[in-house]
């Protein structure tokens, strides 16, 4: 499996989706720091919400071979811009959880995801494991590695890696 690198508001479901994609019970436990096992990185919402530690958020997604925007449907703002894929080197999805709230307005979190350049946005309902098999099946893909010569030349066409 792919190294997955999750960052988004508090109470997004993070740490909630990175339990269940490890097999783990799912208890709610608050993240007080930026815990990286083995295939997901999960990292305290409080990064993502503050200006003084979310250059943390980059640092870390080098650690990882896909990185994550996770947004609840029901969320009333979004804390990412758009474009703010540019400071990575990794492909950017999103990952929109509580699609089942009462209060989820899931074309608008598709919208803001779609404006941060996510290549690709996966529908998770953490309660019922609704679409945790799409993003299984792309997290198993594998890794596709490249010489430093290759991101060199991809680089001076402004190419990113996995293009």
């Amino acid at each position: 499996m792919r190294k997955l690198f999750l960052m988004g508001r508090s109470e997004a479901g993070k740490t909630t989706l990175s339990q269940i994609l490890k097999g783990e019970k799912i208890a709610y436990k608050k993240t007080q720091y930026t815990y990286a096992g083995d295939s997901v990185i999960d990292t305290p919402g409080e990064y993502a919400e503050s200006k003084e530690v979310g250059v943390g958020l980059a640092c870390f997604s080098f650690e990882a071979d896909v990185v994550a925007i996770v947004a609840a449907a029901d969320e009333p703002f979004s804390l990412f811009t758009p474009n703010c894929n540019a400071f990575l080197n990794r492909p950017l999805i999103g990952i929109v959880t509580k699609i089942d709230s009462p209060y989820a307005n899931v074309p608008m979190v598709t919208q803001w995801l779609e404006n941060c350049c996510c290549e690709k946005i996966f529908y998770i309902n953490n309660m019922t494991g609704d679409g945790l098999e799409e993003l299984r099946a792309y997290l198993s893909l594998p890794v596709r590695r490249i010489s430093l010569e290759e991101a060199k030349e991809k680089q001076s066409r402004g190419l990113a890696d996995w293009q």
